[in-house]
């Protein structure tokens, strides 16, 4: 994926008196907050964003204006949004301009890890800078010695995210089972951010894998590091509003509270990228009432 440049004027603008670093990102936490919770909390204490591919068209600035109108105050950030070949004054500057809309980045992927220790510190270097609590994680199978030293240097879960049926292949993380299997004896900060369509995308053909997302997530447990929440039709391989698929949204939910979730859910909708915004906010309103029904 390629990057989307921040405007440069904007960047010069701003790169002058610049300050945003973990001290500017804890100082506007209690603003957030405030934000989320003014009158009565519609997400009944759920960490609720988007996931900001679904903007992949789109640069920074438009993504967040959208998010703030929808009012909400978290995202996960993309590369595209927040590249990794920025420089670390780019990146603060990402943040700023987030934090001007109210929004703080959360999560930060989905990202591919190697063998190459390096490499992955460098991704995890430009977490540390944004703020984010977690990292999307598409892991090869040689990269868990690195990453089992950095989640534990740096302090930021990994969260491996399953993409179910790729071009007629399961993805090697599709579900919860097989990513416990080969986790259990590494560091306790890597673990899951299940992706409710992709899980149910598994029961397409040729594979029928019938795999409930709320029994995913309970497996996962304290493991669970985020949350990509989207509906999708398997007769026609598209994401769809929540409720016009197969996604059942409260038992998601009540999964969640069992087992005491206290990270974030992204809310990712990909069917119309050209246009996300309508059906993106028809899932806030639909998750908002989800919650009121726990």
């Amino acid at each position: 994926m390629q990057g989307i440049p921040i405007d440069r004027r904007t960047f010069a603008a701003g790169v002058a008196s610049l300050a945003v670093n973990s001290r500017l990102l804890a100082a506007a936490e209690p603003r957030l907050l405030a934000a989320a919770e003014s009158g009565s909390d519609p997400f009944g204490g759920f960490q609720v964003g988007v996931q900001t591919f679904c903007w992949h068209r789109f640069p920074l600035r438009k993504m967040l204006t959208d998010v703030q109108g929808l009012g909400l105050h978290y995202v996960e950030l993309f590369p595209g949004h927040a590249p990794l070949e920025n420089s670390p004054a780019e990146t603060r500057q990402v943040v700023k301009m987030c934090l001007d809309h109210d929004i703080k980045p959360i999560a930060f992927g989905v990202l591919p890890f190697t063998s190459d220790h390096d490499a992955n510190k460098k991704v995890f270097e430009v977490a540390a800078e944004l703020g984010v609590r977690s990292l999307g994680a598409d892991p090869h199978w040689d990269s868990f010695d690195s990453l089992d030293k950095l989640v534990e240097e740096f302090q930021i879960p990994i969260a491996i995210h399953p993409h179910g049926p790729v071009r007629q292949q399961l993805h090697p993380w599709h579900r919860a089972e097989i990513i416990l299997t080969h986790i259990k004896h590494h560091h306790p900060q890597i673990g899951t951010c299940l992706d409710t369509g992709h899980l149910i995308r598994c029961a397409q053909q040729p594979f029928h894998i019938e795999l409930d997302p709320a029994e995913q997530i309970r497996l996962m447990g304290k493991r669970n590091f985020g949350i990509h929440l989207k509906d999708s039709n398997n007769d026609t391989d598209i994401n769809v509003v929540y409720g016009q698929g197969e996604l059942d949204v409260q038992s998601v939910l009540r999964a969640l509270r069992e087992v005491e979730f206290d990270r974030h859910i992204s809310i990712e909708h990909e069917a119309h990228p050209e246009d996300p915004l309508p059906e993106i906010g028809q899932n806030v309103a639909l998750l908002k009432q989800a919650v009121t029904n726990i």
